[in-house]
């Protein structure tokens, strides 16, 4: 693998001028000028570089690694949602990729970062006003970082995407290209707008919907918008929950949804309580008026398995007066040390997780919050309040194309509200040269995943990972468990 150091961070989210009205930032021309220049230093084209070095580290290894202090019981789930596809590996595994794009040529911009920004971590949700939008929708590994190493991950997992689905390498090729080419189209245009007008930005559903030129893709937006808009905490009632002994329960489904000792009870609700203290004062007063009736721990996504996860059912001031809250348990981003070195720099992890969510989405969930229950960091937000994506394994090759487009643009609108906007859009220009590049980046990546989603197989099979057997109806690659 050819390597390059990484020049010094142009720019990063904890700058001096960001912290003071009386110190000027560079004018955006000159940030262009810097950003055009760091191609003499890393040209594009080597974005596209990735070669397997005799030096990585085994991707077996770095995810046996992730699996300390998760719950034992839980990592053959985990597993098991990682060997059923090279897609499902891919989402499982950002630490693996976290280590491959550390060691890559990269520009030094480091705005806000997803961390994760794979195709299924884009999707719905409800605006404080109860509009129905669509942006960035998972933060666990959010850090400030390179904007390459989002851009390169989400390419990469369009290829693996459109591989599964059954497209052609060119039609792979296609929406590789359309992603970044939507990304760099979307960032010069952002960069010229006043900062203001970039925080304004967001994408409501119903505008994307009719904007779509592509037929199909308008028809999964408008039927996966129509089912978000039912997962509500009132329409959850009936599907997660029952009367039992006079009481309402949330219904166990072992080892998936299971209940607690009285002691956790207690413990998550004191947590709920400090909670509270991190939410707006308006917020604050409105989510004062619940009170907890029942809370299970709640296994979720791929990655995640085997963390820590609880749903919370509270009710206000009738039973069917309903909020759900999901607590998840926060660890340091992959990105960390690579980024800082061992320093913990963050001393609250599901803060980070919040504040960079609120950084990179236009809109965020009202209720996010954080707190810490017997020593672990948790973010908390709703689980139900109008949450979907895109069924990305109904798209066909046009679909995929102009998925990657919107998401392309998503990705940009995000890292462009944090920092960078102008050094980002001098460094990739107009031309399609980083298209190529991280399409090339992109099939290669591909492959390799392929390549360790098959020794993650053999050690499976050789008995040095437990792997459980999924159940029936476990879900697709794209939507494991559901």
């Amino acid at each position: 693998m050819v390597t390059s150091p990484a020049p010094a961070s142009l720019v990063t989210p904890d700058d001096e001028v960001f912290w003071s009205l009386r110190k000027t930032a560079p004018p955006r021309s000159e940030r262009y000028r810097l950003g055009r220049q760091l191609r003499r230093i890393v040209p594009r084209t080597s974005l596209g570089q990735w070669t397997e070095s005799l030096g990585r580290p085994d991707p077996v290894e770095l995810i046996k690694a992730s699996h300390v202090g998760r719950l034992d019981e839980l990592i053959p789930t985990r597993v098991a949602r990682m060997v059923a596809s090279p897609y499902g590996f891919l989402r499982g595994t950002a630490v693996v990729m976290a280590s491959d794009l550390a060691a890559l040529p990269r520009t030094g911009i480091t705005p806000v970062i997803c961390g994760d920004a794979h195709l299924g971590n884009f999707g719905f949700y409800a605006s404080p006003e109860g509009e129905l939008v669509i942006d960035l929708n998972d933060f666990d590994e959010a850090h400030p970082g390179g904007w390459e190493w989002d851009l390169r991950r989400l390419t990469a997992s369009i290829w693996v995407a459109g591989r599964h689905n059954g497209a052609t390498e060119e039609q792979c090729e296609a929406a590789t290209l359309a992603c970044v080419a939507a990304y760099r189209t979307a960032m010069a245009q952002l960069a010229r707008l006043p900062l203001l007008a970039r925080s304004y930005n967001r994408f409501d559903v119903e505008t994307v919907r009719r904007s779509t030129s592509e037929r199909s893709l308008s028809r999964e937006i408008q039927r996966a918008a129509r089912r978000a808009r039912t997962r509500t905490s009132d329409r959850a009632l009936p599907r997660y929950t029952a009367q039992q002994e006079g009481r309402r329960r949330i219904v166990e489904e072992p080892p998936l949804i299971t209940h607690l000792s009285a002691a956790e009870e207690e413990s998550i609700a004191a947590g709920l309580d400090d909670y509270l203290a991190t939410l707006a004062p308006h917020w604050r007063r409105v989510l004062g008026g619940y009170a907890i009736d029942d809370m299970v721990h709640k296994v979720v996504g791929v990655g995640s398995v085997g963390l820590r996860a609880y749903v919370v059912l509270l009710e206000g001031s009738s039973p069917k007066d309903v909020v759900f809250l999901q607590l998840k348990q926060a660890r340091r981003s992959v990105f960390g040390p690579y980024v800082h070195g061992d320093l913990a720099w963050h001393e609250h992890q599901g803060r980070r997780v919040v504040e960079y969510q609120q950084a990179l989405q236009t809109v965020s969930d009202p209720l996010l919050g954080w707190t810490t229950v017997d020593d672990r960091q948790y973010y908390v937000r709703q689980f139900r309040n109008m949450k979907g994506t895109v069924p990305i394994d109904a798209l066909d090759a046009a679909a995929l194309s102009a998925y990657g487009a919107l998401v392309g643009q998503l990705l940009a609108k995000g890292h462009a509200r944090t920092s960078g906007a102008s050094l980002i859009a001098g460094y990739a220009g107009s031309s399609d040269r980083l298209d190529v590049a991280l399409a090339r980046f992109a099939k290669a990546y591909a492959d390799q995943t392929e390549r360790d989603h098959a020794r993650l197989v053999a050690a499976v099979t050789r008995g040095e990972l437990p792997c459980a057997e999924p159940p029936p109806g476990n879900g697709s690659a794209f939507r494991p468990g559901g």
